[in-house]
């Protein structure tokens, strides 16, 4: 789903007229329900930049903006998304993160996690191009025309009030594993977040790669049933005995009755620490997505998580973490 659809004209003509604001929280309203003021001012605050960015004869007028796109498989949304055509004629989306920030900490230990001022306090948070990164890999592996047509998906993080030092938390090497995919931009880089984007889109789409792309259908890539197919085969840590077997046998059938009848069906499954419960969960993740339907494994242990990245590590480290939530409860 999208907020706010338009070209880059459109755009830009909304920005400097006043309106922009008021036109995507009209359908925010519409479409997702009430915003706080809070997002409304960053709306107000980041347009104005991107304006400034787009401002430029050799971005075509005709290319794609999306504002606040709904990623497959969750309640996450893009800020910012450019559509249209390489120099090779190639179909391209360039992701945009927008972030507020004007400081940042490092946090050591921990994949991929930062800490900044959120909700009037100092809180971890993921590095903003570990996130913008993470949403371009959910489109990638869950949106059937992305991952068919083969479109070209380029994720960036622009924090716009964020003076960048030489030796900055955020481009310490703990991160390069996420800014090399996902390139940071700070207050100074607006004419390199321009570069970036006239890499990638030198020709206008009139919108049409929003369009496809909204109206594809959600589901797992082949790419991905392959890789996690592989952790399993030939694993004797996920072979399943006795009750895991019937128990995994019978979600499966109730998976499948859903996805047939669009009915919702709950199995609960008990047992003690040791009796294979995560077994059968990780085999049940995998043979789903097999099937074509999307699965998601949720858990409050982080031991099992652990367990499967691990086994997963060095398969596309990109398309590892999106599988798993863990409730914090």
């Amino acid at each position: 789903m999208i907020v706010y659809e338009a070209t880059k004209e459109e755009f830009i003509d909304s920005v400097f007229s006043g309106s922009i604001t008021d036109e995507i929280y009209d359908v925010y309203q519409e479409k997702i329900g009430r915003s706080g003021k809070s997002q409304i001012m960053s709306w107000e605050n980041s347009m104005q930049y991107m304006y400034r960015v787009l401002e430029d004869s050799e971005i075509p007028n005709d290319c794609g903006v999306a504002i606040e796109f709904t990623i497959p498989t969750t309640s996450k949304r893009i800020d910012f998304i450019l559509t249209g055509l390489n120099q090779f004629k190639d179909d391209s989306v360039v992701i945009i993160e927008l972030k507020q920030w004007s400081e940042a900490q490092k946090v050591e230990g921990k994949d991929g996690i930062v800490k900044t001022i959120l909700g009037g306090g100092l809180r971890e948070t993921t590095h903003p191009s570990y996130q913008v990164w993470s949403y371009a890999s959910l489109i990638k592996n869950f949106n059937e025309t992305v991952d068919e047509e083969d479109i070209g998906l380029y994720p960036c993080a622009y924090l716009h009030n964020y003076d960048f030092s030489d030796d900055d938390p955020l481009t310490d090497e703990i991160y390069e594993p996420y800014f090399s995919e996902a390139p940071l931009y700070g207050k100074r880089d607006a004419l390199k977040l321009r570069n970036f984007i006239k890499k990638y889109i030198k020709y206008g789409d009139n919108s049409d790669i929003l369009y496809r792309i909204d109206n594809g259908r959600i589901r797992p890539s082949k790419m991905l049933q392959d890789i996690l197919y592989s952790m399993l085969k030939g694993n004797e840590e996920f072979v399943m005995i006795d009750e895991q077997k019937v128990a995994y046998e019978l979600a499966i059938e109730m998976a499948r009755e859903s996805y047939l009848d669009d009915k919702k069906r709950v199995l609960i499954v008990e047992g003690g620490p040791g009796t294979g419960k995560s077994v059968v969960a990780i085999n049940l993740l995998v043979d789903i997505m097999q099937d074509e339907m999307n699965s998601c494994y949720v858990t409050k242990n982080r031991a099992p998580r652990k367990v499967f990245l691990k086994k997963l590590k060095g398969k596309l480290l990109w398309q590892r973490k999106n599988l798993y939530v863990l409730n914090p409860m």
